[in-house]
């Protein structure tokens, strides 16, 4: 429902999300001597034809950066299902590029009263599976922790954000969100634009704040908060938006669009 189904189509699709107008014009190469300066990128979750381009650019400068030993992915959790707050501890995930190994020692490290294991949230869930070919295809080989949040006020997203700070050093936090729902191009662009701006000021408090104040229907903003809790508990020091589109950008219908950022926090 979100990307091609076979690996030769699917990276095809990813290519062309690079190259599009929109992206960041070339397909990148893992840089394995990078400085590793980031520690959180903030992706959208949509089909790849509508918010792909948006994020290759935040794929861009993660295989700049360099290599890192697990990703950390975190996402909302749509459908209702299962704990709270679900960390995936079991089984290798499988796309059409093949299997991801579940780093089951950090996953295990996470869990705490608030953070559960529990594979139901996941089930169904794609905000997190969406991510998974993006990394296989820089880095053919990689592991992941998956992170489903249901619960996603303040206090939980601090939790969260701290659990995951106690991890190694050498781990990419992924926050996986898409901004604005199915409302008209200037009100999505307006209200998407104040939220931005508290998360590019790495400040959760800011960000609760202006998204019940322009009542904003971003679906991941707890996974966004815990990123960047974690990412100032790691000594995260800047945060710059790579790029913002819309919906509109790629279907030209502006009367209801989901907006898409790519925003990258670093040391």
């Amino acid at each position: 429902m979100f990307y091609a189904g076979t690996a030769r189509e699917l990276e095809k699709q990813i290519e062309w999300c690079y190259k599009h107008d929109l992206g960041p014009g070339a397909i990148p190469r893992v840089d394995t001597a990078g400085p590793r300066k980031i520690v959180a990128i903030i992706v959208p979750h949509a089909g790849y034809q509508y918010s792909g381009p948006v994020a290759a650019h935040a794929y861009k400068e993660l295989a700049d950066d360099g290599t890192f030993d697990t990703a950390v992915i975190l996402g909302p959790n749509h459908t209702g299902y299962g704990h709270p707050v679900s960390v995936w501890a079991g089984a290798a995930w499988n796309t059409p590029m093949g299997e991801v190994e579940i780093d089951k020692t950090l996953a295990q490290k996470i869990l705490g009263e608030t953070i559960k294991a529990d594979e139901t949230a996941h089930i169904h869930e794609h905000s997190i599976e969406v991510q998974l070919p993006w990394l296989q295809h820089l880095y053919k080989t990689v592991r992941i922790v998956p992170i489903a949040m249901l619960a996603q006020d303040i206090r939980t997203a601090r939790i969260v954000g701290k659990a995951i700070s106690q991890a190694d050093d050498n781990v990419i936090i992924i926050a996986s969100t898409d901004f604005t729902h199915y409302e008209p191009y200037p009100v999505a662009m307006k209200k998407d634009s104040s939220v931005i701006e508290a998360i590019v000021a790495l400040s959760e408090e800011e960000l609760y704040r202006r998204c019940e104040r322009v009542n904003c229907t971003m679906c991941g903003y707890g996974p966004v908060a815990a990123a960047i809790v974690a990412a100032k508990e790691i000594q995260a020091k800047r945060a710059n938006l790579l790029s913002y589109a819309t919906s509109a950008d790629t279907t030209g219908d502006s009367s209801q669009v989901v907006g898409y950022a790519s925003i990258v926090i670093k040391r």
